[in-house]
């Protein structure tokens, strides 16, 4: 079976595996925005509703993961495929497609939140998210999904939905900025000005501080991860 979140898979061509991406990040958005908007409709309570939001979002992502990962490798996340580009595990091309698709994707599910909910399908968020917290929040959530990916698929392959899953849920709680960690869903949480929503203005300095997280997270856990070489090695080899 093919890896839940990696590179392309050969059973499946580039146009089947767009259409799992855009669809994929749009249930991803839709679940995020909606969820929000749910939960703020249901109570004043600003606690209770982030936990209303988070529940949802990491519970998606495991099915999202489970279900679209084998067609597409489950990326929803442009830092994501950027990461497996330089990997050289998803042709460049392809990986500026995934990107594109994911953004399409991530607008369309804002739209369809804002339509089962009966509001105005795109809206200019004025909640403020900005500042040096809120950026290094992004860096450690980027970063810390890029990690538990890419040593997930090292070691634990089958585990990665609930892997990502769970390291979202956790993340929402303990970083600043509730842990966005994918430039795609920034964009598309610009566009309600809801429970999740994100100042437009605001954008740069997630986006940036989301792919610094994943870059950062590709080289030093790229060399964690590189099996070693020499007399430990061996040594070790050679007692087990």
């Amino acid at each position: 079976m093919p890896d839940p979140i990696g590179g392309p898979t050969p059973a499946f061509d580039l146009p089947r595996r767009l259409v799992a991406e855009a669809l994929g990040t749009a249930i991803l958005v839709a679940t995020v925005v909606g969820s929000g908007i749910m939960a703020q409709n249901l109570t004043g309570d600003t606690a209770l509703a982030l936990l209303a939001n988070t529940l949802a979002t990491g519970a998606i992502l495991v099915v999202l993961i489970t279900i679209l990962g084998p067609i597409s490798g489950a990326h929803f996340n442009p830092a994501v495929s950027l990461v497996f580009a330089l990997k050289r595990e998803l042709p460049a091309r392809e990986a500026a497609f995934y990107c594109v698709l994911q953004i399409i994707g991530g607008i369309a599910g804002t739209v369809l939140a804002h339509a089962m909910f009966g509001l105005p399908l795109l809206q200019a968020s004025a909640r403020l998210r900005t500042g040096g917290p809120q950026w290094l929040s992004e860096v450690v959530a980027a970063f810390g999904l890029m990690t538990v990916i890419l040593a997930g698929l090292r070691f634990r392959t089958p585990a990665i939905p609930w892997l990502v899953g769970l390291y979202i849920t956790a993340a929402y709680w303990f970083t600043a900025s509730t842990s966005f960690a994918n430039p795609a869903v920034a964009i598309a949480r610009s566009l309600t000005d809801t429970f999740s929503g994100i100042r437009p203005a605001d954008l740069p300095g997630f986006i940036i501080a989301e792919f610094v997280g994943a870059l950062l997270a590709l080289a030093l856990i790229g060399w964690l991860l590189r099996p070693a070489t020499g007399g430990f090695a061996q040594t070790s080899k050679g007692v087990s």
